[in-house]
This record gives C-alpha cells, sequence and structure tokens, in this order.
C-alpha cells in the first residue's frame, strides 16, 4: 500500500477501510477511521467536538454513500474526549469498547471540559496552557453516546466480509485501551498507544503495559499502521515509540535513585532524537507516572495536577527558549 500523505482529511488506505487525519496530531487533533464492506459500516472513534466531528462525517458519507447513510457500530478505543465526545452524531449505531473504557468515560463528561475552559481566562499561565490546547474546540451542549456493548480481553466483529479483531491493551495509555485490528488487510489502529511525531502520554500506565501494546502490534501481521495522532506509519514507527518508553524508562529510574524529584527529572532529562517530537511538555506526565510506580504507587493519577505540572514545564521551556534567542 502506498502510504498517504499526512494531510487533513480522509484518506483511503486499502478497498473499504480510510483513515481520517488531523495534522499536525496535537493536543485535541486526532485521528478516526471508518470500514465498510457488503452496505455495513463501523466508525473507529468520533473526534473531540460536534463540528469537527460533522467535518468528518460528511467526507465519509461522500466517499462511502451506501455503507454510511447510517453507521452501524462505533468502536470507541479510549476515554479521552478527543475520540468520543462527538459520538452524539452517530446516534442509533451500536456503541463498542471495553468495559473498563465504559467506565471512564463517564468520569470525564464534555460538561466538565466545557466548566473548565470558562475559567481559563481568569488561571493565568495554567489557563492560557489550557487555551493553548483546547481553546478551538466547543464543548457546549455536546452528549457522546454511552457504551451499549463492552469487553474485556478480545473481541471478535465482522463488518461485510471484513474481520475485525478488538484488543484490549489497557491499562496503558488510559485504563481502558483497545486497537482494532484487521488481519486481512495487514492493518491496525493503534489509538492513543501510539503517537507518531508527538510525544506520547502515560496518563495511567504501568510502562510495561505501553511497551508490551507495542510488542503485541510488531507480533501482528502487519504493515499498515494508524496511531491515535500523527501521520500514518508501518511497524518502525511502532518500534521508535517503544524505544521511546524504554528510554525514558531508564533515564526516570536513575534520576529517582540520585535523589530528584520528578520535575527535576523531567527538566533534567537529555531527550536526545526524541526532542524533535511536538509536546515535550508531556515528559513531566510520564517521569510522574514512572515516579509512582517505581514507589510502588499504582493509585489513579490526578488529572488536573498533571495539566498543571505540563504547564509549568512548558511555560520553563518557552523561557529558555527566548534566553536563547538572539538579542
Amino acid at each position: 500500500m502506498h502510504k498517504p500523505d499526512y494531510s487533513k482529511g480522509l484518506h483511503k488506505l486499502v478497498e473499504g477501510v480510510y483513515a481520517y487525519l488531523q495534522p499536525r496530531g496535537q493536543w485535541g487533533l486526532s485521528n478516526a477511521g471508518l470500514i465498510t464492506d457488503g452496505g455495513q459500516s463501523l466508525l473507529v472513534d468520533t473526534l473531540f467536538d460536534l463540528r469537527s466531528t460533522r467535518e468528518m462525517l460528511d467526507s465519509m458519507r461522500k466517499a462511502e454513500p451506501a455503507a454510511t447513510k447510517r453507521i452501524g457500530t462505533l468502536v470507541i478505543t479510549h476515554a479521552n474526549g478527543d475520540h468520543f465526545y462527538g459520538s452524539e452524531l452517530v446516534k442509533g449505531a451500536e456503541v463498542i469498547c471495553t468495559a473498563t473504557c465504559a467506565e471512564e468515560m463517564a468520569e470525564a463528561p464534555p460538561q466538565m471540559m466545557e466548566a473548565l475552559m470558562k475559567q481559563a481566562p481568569a488561571l493565568g499561565s495554567f489557563g492560557q496552557f489550557l487555551i493553548d490546547c483546547f481553546g478551538a474546540f466547543e464543548f457546549k451542549e455536546t452528549n457522546p453516546l454511552p457504551a451499549t456493548r463492552t469487553f474485556v480481553g478480545r473481541m471478535e466483529l465482522r463488518v461485510g466480509d471484513k474481520q475485525i479483531q478488538l484488543i484490549e491493551v489497557g491499562p496503558a495509555h488510559t485504563r481502558g485501551d483497545l486497537i482494532v485490528y484487521l488481519p486481512d488487510d495487514k492493518l491496525v489502529f493503534a489509538a492513543d498507544v501510539l503517537f507518531i511525531k508527538s510525544t506520547p502520554i502515560m496518563w495511567a500506565g504501568p510502562v510495561k503495559n505501553c511497551i508490551a501494546a507495542c510488542d503485541l502490534m510488531l507480533d501482528l501481521d502487519v504493515e499498515v499502521v494508524v496511531p491515535g495522532h500523527g501521520p500514518i506509519t508501518d511497524k518502525q514507527g511502532v518500534r521508535s515509540v517503544k524505544n521511546y518508553w524504554e528510554f525514558i524508562e531508564r533515564e526516570s529510574r536513575e534520576c529517582f535513585h540520585a535523589g530528584l524529584t520528578a520535575e527535576q527529572a523531567a527538566a533534567h532529562i537529555d531527550l536526545r532524537d526524541y526532542a524533535t517530537w511536538g509536546e515535550s511538555e508531556r515528559t513531566v506526565v510520564n517521569v510522574k507516572r514512572l515516579y509512582s510506580s517505581f514507589k510502588g504507587d499504582d493509585s489513579p493519577a490526578n488529572i488536573a495536577d498533571l495539566f498543571v505540572s505540563m504547564a509549568a514545564f512548558a511555560n520553563i521551556k518557552q523561557r529558555d527558549k527566548r534566553l536563547l534567542e538572539p538579542g
């Protein structure tokens, strides 16, 4: 398969299978997928708000009008809003996710994001960080669909003659991650266990599960990999993310044993080849989650505290960048 260019919109991957891409894949700009065959359709994730999801669905209906007149199945890969908030626009579809993902979706409704963004202008540098990340999206009057079917482990589906395997890989990026594998097409929708050209983030962990998810995809008969964010890739992209997790775990452990705090470690670690990846502020989240695991603490992360840490980290990076600029 010829790998499509990284441009916004719908890209045909193989017959009946499409990826919807949103460059450059930064905060909130996720990818989604469409699988069609025999007049049936399955949507892999929606987007962050109704406007962007409506635009995506319009492009899908133009490409596959018979199959997408009514979306039969929606698979939600995990419970970050940029992958499920727009789901009300496919009302009537069967909504499938892992059992843990269904629990997490209830914990993070769009009303929470709407309230936070209303407060953002009064929250100083932290609020500005939120506006920079999420200010382009509209969460008002958004009501995602609840899951209608959940599973643990693996589930097999068919769309026409296409065989589809849903494989639970969480807790990793979130507590309830899954990937979508099409064995006959040698293709996988990796969702947010894979970020390409962008720093991955581990809200849940442990890191061994992030690495195991990469190993699982490397063991599959796969030629095309659609990440949750970033351009379409192949197994080399999967290896690069696996290598990142091994690197950040090793570096963080050294800092932990040297007595550095997680914040000090995140600032101290030389990201080397990974420094060119976007959203480097996520480093502090990954280091903090690793520090928790080193201490034997597997309690859920406080997401608000992690965003505060990222905002502070981003401000320090911006200040250091200005100091290095001439004049």
